[in-house]
Order: C-alpha cells, then structure tokens, then sequence
C-alpha cells in the first residue's frame, strides 16, 4: 500500500489534486466568511463533496498500476 499517494502532491492523480485544492479553498473561504461573521448554510455540503471527490481519486489512484501513465490521451 503507497500512502504516498494520499498525501504527496507528486504520487495523487488530478482528482485527489483537484479536490485537495479544492478543499483548501473551501476551508479558505470559511475561515473568511467566519471572520465577516457569514453564515451559509449550504457549506458543509461542499466538504462533503471534496471529501468524496477526493476519495474517488485516492481509490482510481490505488487502482491503477504503477506504469499505467500512459492513459493522458485525451480522446475526443
């Protein structure tokens, strides 16, 4: 098992990188909104979805096999 791929930015696939930015930018606006005393009710919600985004990504990424780069084709 290659926890790497969890947590270092060069072993995640684009989703866990989409979704760890993702997240940050969640926490990061929360944080904002706390400071101008905002509440939105719909915020957890979106930790949800990176959490779930970000875990589809950890799982396609232990799925695949070391060497299977070669799937960056985009295909129209």
């Amino acid at each position: 098992m290659n926890f790497a791929k969890i947590y270092d930015p060069r072993e995640m696939n684009s989703y866990q990188f989409v979704a760890a930015t993702g997240l940050i930018m969640t926490i990061v606006a929360h944080i904002i909104l706390v400071v101008i005393n905002k509440r939105v009710e719909s915020f957890g919600y979106l930790y949800i979805c990176w959490v779930v985004f970000f875990s589809a990504g950890t799982f396609a990424n232990f799925k695949s096999k070391p060497g299977d780069h070669g799937h960056h084709h985009h295909h129209h």
